[in-house]
């Protein structure tokens, strides 16, 4: 059961590389995803952690949401 759930969780965040549309803007490059993810890590580990955590918590937060209204929006005008 527990080596589901961990399959499930990680085909989740590879949703959201996708979503985020990483996927594209880096030709699916490997070494640049994951470059971008350390650097991500770095800033994490850094003295601007909450701060970074806050700003992008927010923006997917709204993105989300834009999401989420698109589909209600799309799913009225049928």
């Amino acid at each position: 059961m527990h080596r589901r759930e961990r399959t499930r969780h990680l085909i989740e965040l590879g949703g959201l590389v996708q979503k985020a549309g990483l996927v594209e803007l880096t030709d699916d490059d490997r070494q640049v995803l994951l470059g971008a993810f350390l650097a991500i890590a770095a800033k994490l580990q850094g003295e601007d952690r909450e701060q970074a955590l806050g700003i992008w918590k927010r923006k997917g937060k709204r993105a989300f949401e834009a999401e989420r209204n698109s589909e209600a929006n799309s799913g009225l005008a049928l």
